[in-house]
């Protein structure tokens, strides 16, 4: 006996068990008749395997396809009897299921069998887990899919059309690479809002920092300061303050990604600004939140207004500002290349941090050092920090503008302290 022929059979078995398992345990929670359990499972992946081998044998692939034809005709007349008996009909995925068992013992035999395995898993695992993700399914409206639709004709149609070349007197504006960052920022956007509608944005004030400080840490500060004026309460001013923090957090982190994906040559002179401030930053906020939870209030967080991030206007809007940053930073470093640029990343900053960084990132600014251009991100960042804590102290009441105000001078204080060191 082949010891490898044995190992496949092993295998394609076990395939069979995997899936039936969970088949037969759905059998005992749904009472319904439903295709199959743990041993007609079995059965289906020693059919597959055994049909397989033979064709491959025998040169006759024939075999394969009878056994197939066999296995789908019982999986219909299977399906077309309990139709037949019950009210309330079930689906296909059962019937579905025994015939992917079947390929799936036959492929571990002849084709990969690691590939195998690997569907097999996946196939339980989509069997297993029906509710969260139809759960899933369930907070997806119309207006998401469009969205998703969108990414993919912006991804995908749009950019392949675009030049990839400057178009400009000045070498700056690329609409390949501009359009290309462009998505990118719509995907991280897109990203941060399936987390709020996979989290939900009211599970507490730190939930709803971090997922909307994905979307917008500009919104999301916005949104907890104003809150601050309907309960002037000591822990909840703290609590909302710790939502605020943690939503600049992710800005932080936010970053610190797209550097990492764009140009990471920039991460090493880059990683301990940033990091001081996010330190500080994740200081204060666990701090502000500890001194929420110890009032012995139950915060129910605040809903943060965000609609679907990606949308053709958005789009190009960004795409309008990320290429106006290029040309003034461009201009800026021709005229005056020492101070032009840091003035330029404060200016941008404080209405996008994204823009400025992708344009550093990029290196379409002709900033060679990437310590300058390090320093012209970190910029950015602390203009940025800085104009949302003005917004806080100024919307904001009671305990949430003395605590914003500390956080923010801290946070600017060391950003700029690890900048003069380095």
């Amino acid at each position: 006996m082949d010891l490898d022929d044995a190992t496949n059979f092993v295998i394609a078995l076990l395939i069979g068990a995997l899936v039936g398992i969970e088949r037969e345990k759905k059998k005992d929670a749904d009472p319904r008749p439903s295709f199959g359990g743990i041993r007609t499972h079995i059965l289906l992946a020693e059919l597959g395997a055994a049909s397989a081998w033979l064709a491959a044998d025998t040169a006759t692939p024939w075999i394969f396809v009878v056994a197939l034809a066999v296995v789908g005709a019982a999986v219909v007349a299977s399906y077309a009897m309990q139709n037949r008996s019950a009210i309330d009909a079930p689906g296909l995925t059962s019937e579905l299921a025994a015939v992917v068992v079947f390929l799936l013992g036959g492929m571990a035999v002849v084709g990969d069998r690691t590939l195998a395995v690997a569907l097999a898993v996946t196939t339980s695992a989509l069997l297993a887990y029906k509710k969260p993700l139809h759960g899933l399914v369930g907070r997806i409206d119309r207006d998401d899919i469009f969205a998703g639709i969108k990414l993919l004709i912006a991804s995908f149609i749009v950019l392949p059309l675009l030049p990839d070349r400057t178009i400009d007197p000045w070498n700056a504006i690329n609409p390949y690479k501009l359009w290309l960052l462009v998505v990118l920022i719509s995907a991280l956007s897109l990203l941060g809002y399936v987390a709020m509608r996979w989290l939900g944005a009211a599970r507490g004030t730190a939930v709803t920092g971090l997922t909307g400080g994905l979307v917008s840490s500009t919104a999301a500060t916005l949104s907890f300061a104003r809150g601050s004026g309907r309960d002037t309460d000591t822990g909840s001013g703290y609590a909302l303050s710790a939502g605020i923090l943690l939503a600049w957090l992710m800005m932080i982190l936010r970053v610190v990604v797209m550097v990492a994906v764009v140009n990471r040559a920039l991460l090493p002179s880059l990683w301990i600004p940033l990091a001081a401030m996010a330190v500080v930053n994740a200081a204060f906020a666990a701090w502000y939140y500890r001194i929420g939870l110890a009032s012995k209030r139950k915060q129910s967080g605040q809903e943060i207004p965000v609609k679907n991030p990606f949308s053709l206007s958005s789009a190009i809007k960004f795409g309008a500002l990320f290429a106006v940053v290029l040309l003034v930073v461009k201009i800026a470093q021709q005229e005056a290349p020492a101070s032009g640029i840091y003035f330029v990343a404060a200016l941008a900053g404080s209405v996008d941090v994204d823009a400025i960084t992708l344009s550093m990132a990029l290196g379409e600014s002709d900033v060679k050092d990437a310590a300058s251009a390090s320093v012209a991100i970190v910029i950015a960042a602390l203009s940025n920090t800085a104009v949302k804590g003005a917004a806080a102290i100024a919307l904001g009441a009671g305990q949430l503008r003395r605590a914003i105000a500390i956080a923010t001078g801290a946070i600017v204080a060391a950003g700029a302290a690890a900048i003069l060191l380095g």
